[in-house]
């Protein structure tokens, strides 16, 4: 019986698992695909408080690391469902055929990016395909860079990017740009900022394993053209893979957890923490936040049911 099972092993669940150890908890983390989560992705992080520049990876071994030295246990595993049992425990079921038995859990399983789905594009992400311009925008100062989509994401990250990039391209498969009618203006008016929509990008092309170009054709059909580029940013939404755990945490109408900054649920002894939470920031900073805020309110629902 574990006091705390973490399902996600994201600087998210990594920070709650700190927080759960130094509260002498006994805690499992479950990881799916990757101990780092979405930060592996990233080849160069400069936002991350006490470095100065560190790579995705690097960090993410720095944060497993530090969790597993302070005694907390980490399995792969693919989550499928998390039951509630009649004396307030929970099981853990994964997708390889285990069942672990806890008293709490966060629920920590981030958010994936939306991909093209475009042959070779899983493999350059991180090698000229990014999600994030506050995360990646200044590797490519000076550079050319195309942003995919047309919301208030995408034409955000493209005026952040403009005021670096020599030249920015805003591919939009719609007739129009959805996002806000301020962000649009700004765009139309910078001089190295130009708008393509109604086309969608129909592939990738690459050079030693970086991303050179990028092949596009207007959306109600014509003759496809080729774009050299030196970063592709891929803005068209988050994925999130909450529905497996609905029966026990609300999700809101785009699938997220509905809980709030305590990082709570209405389901006792459930909590929620990173990417896979509503909100409006997500950022490695705002996760491991999270991560504490749900590790502590865990902490102390275990304290309180001990003393009941």
């Amino acid at each position: 019986m574990y006091d705390i099972i973490i399902v996600g092993a994201g600087p998210a669940g990594l920070t709650a698992a700190l927080y759960a150890r130094r509260a002498e908890k006994h805690v499992l983390i479950l990881e799916k695909d990757t101990f780092g989560g979405q930060i592996t992705f990233s080849p160069k992080i400069e936002n991350y408080p006490g470095f100065a520049e560190i790579s995705g990876n690097a960090l993410a071994d720095l944060l497993v690391d530090q969790t597993l030295a302070q005694g907390a246990e980490i399995e792969l595993g693919t989550v499928q469902a998390v039951s509630l049992e009649s004396d307030g425990t929970k099981t853990v079921t994964t997708a390889e055929g285990d069942t672990y038995r806890t008293r709490a859990v966060i629920l920590a399983n981030g958010a994936r990016h939306r991909m093209l789905g475009l042959p070779g594009e899983a493999a350059l992400v991180g090698k000229g395909i990014s999600f994030c311009a506050v995360c990646d925008g200044a590797f490519y100062k000076g550079k050319e860079v195309a942003v995919v989509g047309g919301g208030n994401t995408a034409l955000q990250e493209a005026v952040l990017l403009s005021d670096g990039c020599r030249k920015v391209t805003v591919i939009q498969n719609l007739d129009h740009f959805t996002g806000e009618e301020k962000l649009l203006k700004i765009l139309q008016e910078r001089e190295n900022v130009e708008l393509i929509p109604g086309t969608i990008v129909s592939g990738l092309e690459a050079e030693n394993g970086e991303l050179a170009a990028i092949r596009c054709r207007p959306y109600a059909g014509g003759e496809e053209f080729t774009k050299k580029l030196d970063g592709l940013f891929v803005a068209i939404g988050l994925a999130p893979d909450n529905q497996a755990f609905a029966d026990i945490a609300k999700l809101d109408e785009g699938g997220y957890f509905a809980a709030g900054e305590d990082c709570r649920t209405a389901t006792p002894g459930v909590f929620i923490a990173g990417d896979c939470r509503a909100k409006r920031i997500r950022q490695i900073t705002t996760a491991a936040a999270d991560g504490s805020v749900a590790a502590l309110a865990a902490c102390t629902y275990l304290d309180e049911e001990t003393v009941s």
